[in-house]
Formats: structure tokens, C-alpha cells, sequence
């Protein structure tokens, strides 16, 4: 995961690029660049990545629906990935009710129905250029797009975390982006799911992805990577909709789903994300430290950590 840190918004753009040459030089396969409500623009963010790099999938984690009319993020999205020269992974999702009505004053009354609403949309628009003409409960849309996906069809990523948003997923997207998943979370209640609605639709195997923190650290700091991980991860668990996740699994917060420890101790966990049916494991750097330098310095050496084991999975 690539994101806006702390600090001013004229440092960001620079750290942003700084980590996303590191990931691509490091073999990485996808920068997932999370949408904070309160910060940097995911999409601008793919758009400056795509500038800079040359191989890297670019990903979104997650573009509330919300926030805009489908086409104006179909518009967003295509341009994006036009300056990614096609590398644009597009994750979406219908967001929390703390974010929709809370802060943005919208209602938040069937986040379900308007996301398959949406996906029609934005599926007709992505499949451009030409007419999209859709009409369904939510939108009647009659609107002329003169620009189409660059280098291939632009996947769709949604977050889904309850049974029907899954079959939602399987059925009208390419996968699933996931935070607050553990194993048994994976493998009982996400993987059957959508996997049996995108066979239904005749849809391709979908992506799995899973969000979690990792932290390198010697086996007696364990205990504090997760209590940090809780202090500065924790805020989304107020969500009925990650609660309810959370009940489907073993952990009980996000400092439960860390990979903390040694490398060998990472790498078991990695491995057992990958048995439980994850395609795409999606890093949270986790850093601890008493000051600033100590914290760059176990940033650093967690991620170099990281390259050497994600390559061991390709």
C-alpha cells in the first residue's frame, strides 16, 4: 500500500513517487493506493505513478461510490489509467455509513442496490468510447464518451465484505478488495462466495485481495507492532460492516491480522493468507520506533524484508 502520510500536502506527492519507484524497482506486482477520506486523491496519485513508472499495476483501495456520478469516475478512471499507460486496477466500494452520511451528508439507505446500479453504469461507460445509455432504478443515463480503456479492458476491483455485496462482486466485477479479512474469513466466507457467483455468471476466477500490516521486528516486540497496529489501523473497526466481517474469522481487531515477527515468521503468515484462497496480498507497512529515525529505519527494513518474500510466490 502507497498512501498519503502525515505532513503537508507539498511532501506527499514526493514520498508517493519515492515508494512507488522503490516498489516497481523492487519487483513488486501492484501499488494499492488507498482513498482516505480526508486526503490525497487516489486517482490523481495512479495518474502521477503512471508518469513515473513503467511496469507497476497501479490499484485503488477504495474509491467510495458515493463521492461521484459513475461517469464522472469513469471519465477519472480512464484518464487515469490512459496516464498509466494501462495499468490502472480500479477498486471501488459503497464505503461505510460514517463516511457517506456522516461526513459527506448522503444517505446510506441500500448501499447494495446502488452499487449493482453503479457497476451497470460504469460498466457500459468503461467498455468506451461511444453511447452509454443505461436506465435502471438508480440512474437513467444518456451520455456520449469519447474516450475508451488504454492497452486492454480496465479491471474492476470491488470491496465487498457481506454475502450479497460478494455475489455482487462475483457476478459484475474482477475481485475483491478486502481489509479486516483474516484466513478463516477468507476461505469460509469470502472465497465460496464470490467464486461460486462470478462461475454463475460465467465470469473468470475473481481476485482476492487482503489488506494487512506487516512489521519486521524480533519476536518480544511482536505484542507492540499489534498494539501499534491497533492505535493507528484500529479507527474503521467502529463499522458494523467490518464487525460483521470480523465475525466471520478469528481476529478480533486489525492487530490480530499482523504479519509480526522475523522473516520466517512473516513468511508463514504470507503463506497461510495464500492457502486460504488470496491472490493478491496487499502490504501495510508497519513500522515502530521511539522517534522518527527509528521509524524510517523499520519501514525500510520491512519492506526490503517483504521483496525477498513476495518473490518467493511468484
Amino acid at each position: 500500500m502507497i498512501g498519503p502520510e502525515r505532513g503537508d500536502s507539498a511532501r506527499k506527492v514526493g514520498r508517493m513517487i519515492e515508494d512507488v519507484e522503490w516498489a516497481e524497482s523492487a519487483g513488486m506486482d501492484t501499488a494499492w493506493i488507498p482513498q482516505v477520506p480526508s486526503d490525497f486523491d487516489a486517482l490523481i496519485a495512479v495518474a502521477l505513478m503512471g508518469a513515473r513508472t513503467q511496469r507497476i499495476e497501479l490499484g485503488t483501495a477504495v474509491v467510495p461510490l458515493q463521492a461521484q456520478h459513475p461517469i464522472a469516475l469513469a471519465r477519472q478512471a480512464l484518464s487515469a489509467q490512459a496516464a498509466a499507460s494501462g495499468r490502472l486496477a480500479l477498486g471501488v466500494g459503497p464505503s461505510h455509513h460514517w463516511i457517506v452520511r456522516d461526513m459527506l451528508g448522503l444517505p446510506y439507505d441500500k448501499p447494495a442496490a446502488l452499487t449493482r446500479d453503479y457497476l451497470e453504469v460504469l460498466a457500459s461507460a468503461l467498455s468506451g468510447p461511444g453511447d452509454v445509455d443505461v436506465e435502471n432504478d438508480t440512474y437513467k443515463v444518456h451520455n456520449p464518451l469519447g474516450i475508451g480503456p488504454v492497452g486492454g479492458p480496465l479491471p474492476v476491483m470491488l470491496a465487498a465484505l457481506g454475502p450479497v455485496m460478494l455475489r455482487i462482486a462475483g457476478e459484475r466485477a474482477d475481485g475483491t478488495v478486502l481489509w479486516l479479512a483474516d484466513e478463516r474469513a477468507v476461505a469460509d466466507h469470502v472465497v465460496p462466495r464470490i467464486t461460486k457467483a462470478a462461475e454463475e455468471a460465467g465470469r473468470p476466477a475473481p481476485r482476492i485481495v487482503a489488506g494487512i500490516p506487516v512489521c519486521l521486528c524480533k519476536p518480544s516486540e511482536v505484542d507492540a507492532a499489534r498494539e501499534r497496529a491497533n492505535r493507528i489501523l484500529g479507527e474503521a473497526e467502529v463499522s458494523p460492516n467490518y464487525q460483521r466481517l470480523l465475525d466471520t474469522g478469528d481476529a478480533n481487531n486489525v492487530g490480530d491480522l499482523a504479519a509480526a515477527g522475523d522473516e520466517d515468521a512473516i513468511r508463514a503468515r504470507f503463506r497461510s493468507f495464500a492457502d486460504a484462497g488470496v491472490t493478491d496480498l496487499s502490504i501495510r507497512l508497519l513500522p515502530i520506533g521511539d522517534n522518527r529515525d527509528e521509524l524510517v529505519a523499520s519501514k525500510r527494513r520491512t519492506r526490503e524484508v517483504v521483496a525477498a518474500i513476495a518473490a518467493e510466490f511468484r
